[in-house]
């Protein structure tokens, strides 16, 4: 572990280094080492106002550090939009939602998310480029960006503040150990990575039970009845990407049983999203099914693959179009 000494001298550079690598998808405990250094700094110096002092120059550490990180991805999201959101949710341990998750809560609260994104695992990681990809200003992402890091830094170095004198057993119990307490860390973090990787390969099987090609879609697309197809891609997703699969329908896909009731079971549904191994549109597959639909699949590779394979597009109004007229004959019965 860091010893006070090293903490007192290094620390500001400590902090920095931890928060750019971790702003910019690294695998970092920067929690951790705010806690840490927060702990030494309480431990090290018994006058308020040098405790004061040193939080700032760390706050100011971090910020600088995240910021910078940040900044890398604000403008790759908007440089290159959908393209920086996918790489960015491969460098994220829960690309199973993150994509979900962010842009929910993007829509209600847009780049003000940016003031808690840090507190919720993956949220930063696409929050940011999603904040360049839809066209934030600048400054006003700095500033929200800025508040965000300044608190989540400032709740680390308090927590370790807080408990500095059990973060200082640990210390003690750690240098008695010696290298031990290093194999330990290592094995505990290893594990853990593995836990979380397993645990996405799982869910990748169990969600691949059945799926439907572009070239599969389209010869069905010509015999009656046609499939229904549901588009359940986010609002901000279709703002980057304005185009639909021809005869799409935009739902919401937690509404499973309000579309077999508007469709019934027996119709073809298949669903395209935006998401990382299309996790979204499996999951409202598995939902449907589970409603009672006869056939529910999830679109390999979704309206990208479609655009692959040489078929044509429609622009986004033709979904509002049949959005509208399918609510309405909702409302009719």
């Amino acid at each position: 572990m860091l010893s006070h000494e090293l903490i007192s001298r290094y620390g500001a550079l400590i902090v920095f280094l931890n928060v750019l690598g971790s702003s910019l998808g690294l695998p970092l405990p920067a929690i951790p080492t705010l806690i840490t250094i927060g702990a030494s700094i309480a431990i090290s110096t018994h006058a308020i106002s040098s405790t004061l002092a040193n939080f700032s120059i760390m706050l100011t550490a971090a910020v600088v550090g995240g910021s910078i990180g940040d900044f890398v991805w604000f403008q790759g999201g908007k440089r290159y939009g959908e393209r920086t959101l996918q790489t960015i949710c491969k460098l994220s341990m829960s690309r199973e939602t993150c994509v979900r998750k962010t842009e929910r809560f993007f829509g209600r609260w847009g780049v003000r998310v940016m003031i808690v994104a840090r507190f919720l695992p993956g949220l930063s990681l696409v929050s940011v480029p999603l904040c360049g990809a839809m066209a934030v200003r600048l400054r006003v992402f700095i500033s929200y960006d800025c508040i965000g890091i300044c608190l989540w830094a400032f709740v680390g170095l308090t927590m370790g503040a807080l408990f500095s004198a059990q973060i200082d057993l640990i210390f003690r119990i750690f240098s008695q150990l010696g290298w031990q307490a290093l194999v330990v860390v290592a094995v505990g973090l290893v594990s853990y990575i593995l836990y979380r990787y397993l645990r996405r390969i799982l869910l990748a099987r169990a969600l691949e039970t059945a799926r439907i090609t572009a070239g599969e879609l389209h010869v069905l697309q010509s015999c009656d009845p046609r499939p229904v197809v549901f588009d359940i891609r986010s609002h901000e997703r279709r703002i980057l990407d304005p185009f639909v699969i021809p005869g799409s329908i935009y739902v919401d896909e937690r509404r499973a049983y309000e579309i077999v009731n508007e469709f019934g079971t027996r119709r073809t549904m298949v669903i395209y999203c935006s998401c990382p191994g299309e996790v979204s549109a499996a999951w409202m597959a598995k939902r449907l099914r589970g409603a009672g639909v006869q056939t529910a699949l999830p679109l390999t590779g979704g309206i990208d693959a479609w655009r692959a394979a040489g078929f044509s597009v429609d622009p986004i109004e033709a979904i509002y179009s049949t959005y509208i007229a399918a609510e309405t004959r909702g409302m009719a019965g």
